[in-house]
């Protein structure tokens, strides 16, 4: 599923593209998986909207939408596991499981691909901001950061996933940032030092931030605004990389499951 980083690189990609355009019509297969609000509400709410600016929430994609005579509005769009948000002209064929078109004022359409329909679209009520279910990751305060995980009983990497705490990250960078903090995925997050979610605090804010400069993590379907994939997982230090040396030490990488998800680390590096 993208993560943080891939969906900040999808949003920032389409807003270059298609910021300021107006949306003249939409198109949508009407499969009812894919939609959070009802196909017709969608269209009806979108067409002639002016998009004023395409960005992140969280792992949601937010478009912001002025409407003449009318309160401004917000398309949602959460990629889900396979989902590509893709900026074509009319003359690109229309790629297989395409739920939704948007027929742009210079002609070009933004297309919402997905294969596996766990995507969802939705529009947000008017007036209405959507803020995400948890604190935002690049900018939360070191006290709220330390603060989410006072007393709390679960594995951090559980806490890390959690995303009534924090929004946006998922198994790749919990991975990753517990890895470059130095600390094992199964410690209690209420166990955790001062000191400790400090380094937790940095580091994830570093790796998120070099994956975004790398346009994420390219380990499944995920594709930019332009169909282009990332180059992160070039830089991945554990996640995916069982049995492989660490790149620190040289100790095997480990894989355990916690809640579900599967879960890598170095027995050297973390404690």
């Amino acid at each position: 599923m993208p993560e943080l980083p891939e969906v900040e690189t999808v949003a920032n990609g389409v807003h270059q593209r298609i910021h300021g355009e107006t949306i003249r019509s939409v198109w949508t297969s009407n499969k009812p998986q894919t939609f959070k609000s009802p196909p017709e509400t969608i269209a009806e709410t979108l067409t002639n909207a002016r998009i004023d600016r395409v960005h992140r929430v969280g792992k949601t994609i937010v478009v912001d939408l002025t409407r003449k005579n009318h309160h401004p509005a917000q398309f949602l769009i959460h990629l889900g596991m396979t989902g590509r948000l893709l900026v074509s002209t009319p003359e690109t064929p229309i790629p297989p499981h395409t739920h939704a078109i948007l027929t742009l004022s210079s002609g070009r359409e933004l297309r919402f691909v997905d294969a596996r329909r766990f995507g969802r679209l939705s529009v947000v009520a008017p007036d209405t901001r959507y803020q995400g279910p948890g604190a935002e990751p690049l900018t939360i305060s070191l006290e709220d950061f330390i603060a989410l995980f006072r007393n709390r009983k679960t594995p951090i990497k559980a806490a890390l996933l959690n995303q009534s705490l924090l929004h946006g990250v998922g198994n790749i960078y919990a991975d990753e940032a517990l890895f470059h903090a130095g600390i094992r995925p199964t410690r209690h997050a209420g166990r955790l030092t001062r000191a400790e979610l400090t380094r937790l605090r940095a580091a994830l804010i570093k790796v998120l931030t070099e994956a975004i400069q790398l346009g994420g993590s390219s380990v499944s379907d995920y594709v930019d605004a332009d169909g282009v994939a990332g180059f992160f997982q070039l830089h991945h230090h554990v996640y995916s990389r069982t049995g492989q040396p660490c790149r620190i030490c040289g100790r095997p990488i480990k894989r355990v499951v916690l809640a579900g998800r599967s879960t890598h680390y170095c027995p050297t590096c973390q404690r």
